[in-house]
């Protein structure tokens, strides 16, 4: 299977960031990594293959170094902008049945309009236990407005109120009825009794299948780029590279798309906790002046239909390989010496990376990496593969960037 293909796998398993995280697991596990739990103690010896987790969002897998030799860290993000339920959130009006949602994150909205979506997330029951679930049929739809009843719209632009407009209809009837009838359905795809369910934490996603797209493959057609992109180019790196004096790490965070800032999310300090378990508290500070961080985040690639948006000179390209993004404001934490070193890696592996920059008139995006270089003092660049319909429900990147981040992020590892 290409690493094209094995991505599309990959999106296709993990329709929220609970899900990414169980098909992240499941991939170290039949690997032979070991699953430690934050609640034990551990013993970590050189070549030790592990992972843990946290609040089921967020993993950190590890191969033991000799710690003095530092950390080499690939970070990325297990979260993407979609809809989320609301605690109560059946309901409705007119006849049909409607769902309750809040907006995560930067969602381009119109990109959920039409869509036949899906129910992903977790059940928490009355002991605490968790389950996790998946209705992966057409469930819901958010309809647009007839544009009989809206004539300006393509002259004048979409505007939706996110409390008026994105709703979604799930059923005809009684909203509260249908409601229940949802619950149970989630209840008994989960194995469990709805009376038993107290809480869950649920987002919609487009059922549309991952694909290879294009005249000639050159397209990743996909929900998810970003950032599971990331995620997967960072695991797949960590499987496929061998131990050595450096402790490879490999941590996927949730929260980014909404600041991070969380006991799982970047700003929180699971990386932190974790590495110091993995050192002698007498070394840490060692190792960590010894360690390098790659960001791994999906970056904007050229619009051929809005090229005015980008700064001349650095437009990256679907299919030219990774990127390197810099901000004098430091919204990327790249400067020099950290963006070399990523270049020193696409050069072992064959090819030359791309450079992005954000108009100077318009403002820039961030990432997990000024967050973790300022918690933990490692030098850190931010790189990504480029992409096209960031944010969007439905997003497309190039095939042959895929192995080539692969590549990169397992020469970072090893040196």
């Amino acid at each position: 299977m290409s690493d094209a293909h094995d991505l599309c796998a990959f999106l296709d398993a993990s329709p929220s960031p609970f899900h990414a995280v169980l098909e992240s697991r499941r991939r170290l596990l039949a690997a032979g990594f070991r699953e430690l739990s934050e609640l034990d103690g551990w013993t970590a010896r050189p070549g030790d293959a592990c992972f843990v987790t946290r609040a089921d969002a967020s993993l950190i897998a590890f191969r033991v170094g000799e710690p003095a030799a530092g950390f080499r860290v690939i970070g990325a993000h297990t979260d993407s902008p979609n809809l989320r339920l609301k605690p109560n959130a059946a309901g409705g009006k007119e006849g049909f049945a409607q769902l309750g949602v809040e907006v995560y994150g930067g969602a381009l909205l119109h990109t959920w309009l039409d869509r036949d979506l899906g129910l992903a997330g977790r059940l928490v029951l009355e002991d605490l236990s968790r389950h996790f679930v998946r209705l992966d049929e057409p469930l819901c739809r958010v309809p647009s407005l007839a544009i009989h009843l809206d004539r300006e719209v393509n002259e004048k632009g979409l505007v939706l109120n996110r409390q008026q407009h994105l709703p979604p209809i799930f059923a005809l009837g009684d909203g509260e009825e249908a409601g229940r009838r949802l619950f149970a359905k989630l209840a008994a795809k989960a194995g469990v009794e709805a009376a038993r369910i107290r809480r869950f934490d649920l987002g919609l996603f487009d059922r549309t299948p991952a694909a290879i797209g294009g005249e000639d493959g050159a397209f990743v057609f996909a929900g998810r780029l970003d950032n599971l992109a990331s995620c997967h180019a960072g695991l797949a790196a960590l499987l496929s590279s061998a131990p050595g004096s450096l402790t490879q790490v490999v941590a996927m965070f949730d929260h980014e798309e909404v600041g991070s800032s969380s006991a799982q999310g970047a700003a929180g300090p699971f990386l932190e906790d974790v590495l110091r378990r993995l050192c002698p508290a007498e070394s840490f500070s060692r190792a960590i002046a010894a360690s390098f961080c790659v960001s791994a985040d999906m970056a904007h690639a050229v619009h051929p239909n809005f090229a005015d948006r980008h700064e001349p000179k650095h437009m990256p390209r679907l299919g030219r390989g990774p990127v390197i993004k810099a901000n004098a404001q430091q919204r990327y934490a790249t400067d020099g010496l950290s963006a070399a070193r990523f270049e020193a890696a696409c050069a072992a592996a064959g090819f030359t990376p791309q450079d992005f920059v954000t108009r100077t008139d318009l403002a820039c995006g961030s990432t997990i990496g000024p967050i973790t270089a300022t918690r933990l003092g490692i030098p850190t660049v931010d790189v990504g593969n480029p992409m096209l319909s960031m944010h969007s429900s439905r997003e497309m990147c190039g095939a042959a960037d895929v192995p080539r981040m692969v590549a990169a992020l397992g020469h970072v590892l090893a040196r």
